[in-house]
């Protein structure tokens, strides 16, 4: 009797191993697109630390995700069960934060390389750079069209190594900061649209599809952050290897590929992490309003394919910049309004 019990235990357990297994499969290409987005966010948000903090900084944003994912699992659980209805909105709320990330990055990305032009010498205006003198241009470096925290070691350097470290420490938990957040708007929309596929199945099935999703996003999208930011360390250790033949030779020059190839993708991962900050958050905008998504899903209807694709990934990266621009006037204006009130008190 035990025996027959337990066999029919170890089936029902197959059963839905296997259920989990064939929902997962369909949860993991639903959220493949934002996956992808995910990606190129997080390369870029943790690109620019010290080269032996890179690794530590991946391992401390893979774990604030994890530790995203744990509050979304059960808050999500929680919201389809009691509030639905405001599953939504609160996914409308972190779309408009991309699209305002990615306008302040604009933002900040246009004022620096104002800043570099005023710094650097004006060719127009008779002033050739290789006649200010090796001293002049050794004292005015050119800026980097993103802060990094190479940038604070360069500027803190005179005031002290405890204050130096200070400077990288504070930047380094920025970054962290800056990417756990943006994982947790990617991580709600991944997890809403796996729950949304098993929102049929047995509680204890969401439950395993969703956790599952969660743990293998997690470990493959940080895997391959780690692998691309280490990449140029990996090219140069193969540009040095020793030794004669044909295969030696080839892995030399593979190595300095990736070498010479590292910086561009890079900055190739600094653009497209701007672009996928609109494509996502304009795309939950577009889902949270009837109109948007009936108009923008009409539109891709209209031309089927690639150029249908396009179209509506264009369409949603307009809608995220016009919200983003929207709502970094509103926060400049708010910003305004309490500093006036500030100043009116103070008078």
């Amino acid at each position: 009797m035990a025996g027959t019990s337990l066999l029919a235990l170890l089936d029902d357990i197959a059963s839905i191993l296997d259920d989990v297994a064939a929902m997962s499969k369909v949860a993991a290409r639903k959220t493949a697109s934002v996956l992808s987005d995910d990606l190129a966010l997080n390369a870029e948000q943790v690109s620019g630390v010290k080269a032996d903090r890179e690794l530590p900084v991946v391992w401390k944003v893979a774990k604030g995700s994890l530790l995203n994912k744990a509050i979304l699992v059960p808050l999500a659980l929680v919201i389809s069960a009691w509030l639905p209805w405001a599953i939504t909105p609160l996914l409308m709320v972190g779309g408009a934060y991309l699209s305002y990330e990615g306008v302040e990055k604009l933002i900040e990305n246009w004022h620096h390389r104002q800043a570099k032009k005023q710094r650097l010498p004006d060719p127009r205006k008779g002033v050739n750079p290789s006649e200010a003198g090796p001293s002049k241009m050794a004292d005015e470096p050119a800026l980097a069209d993103a802060p990094s925290v190479s940038d604070a070691a360069a500027v803190d350097k005179d005031a002290g190594p405890n204050r130096g470290r200070e400077a990288l420490l504070a930047l380094e938990n920025d970054k962290v900061k800056g990417a756990v957040r943006t994982d947790f708007i990617l991580s709600a929309e991944i997890i809403v649209i796996s729950l949304n596929i098993v929102a049929q199945a047995p509680l204890l099935n969401q439950i395993a599809v969703m956790v599952l999703i969660a743990l293998v996003m997690t470990l493959g999208v940080y895997g391959i952050v780690a692998a691309i930011v280490k990449m140029d360390d990996l090219g140069l250790y193969m540009s040095r290897l020793t030794g004669q033949g044909a295969s030696r030779a080839l892995l030399r020059r593979v190595g300095a590929g990736i070498v010479s190839a590292a910086p561009l993708l890079m900055k190739t991962l600094s653009v497209v992490g701007t672009i996928a900050m609109f494509l996502v958050g304009g795309s939950i905008l577009a889902h949270g309003f009837p109109w948007t998504h009936g108009l923008i899903d009409s539109i891709g209807e209209h031309y089927r394919g690639l150029i249908g694709t396009l179209v509506i990934s264009l369409s949603d990266m307009l809608l995220g910049l016009i919200a983003g621009t929207i709502v970094v006037l509103a926060v400049a204006l708010i910003k305004k309004c309490i500093g006036r009130g500030q100043q009116s008190r103070a008078g």
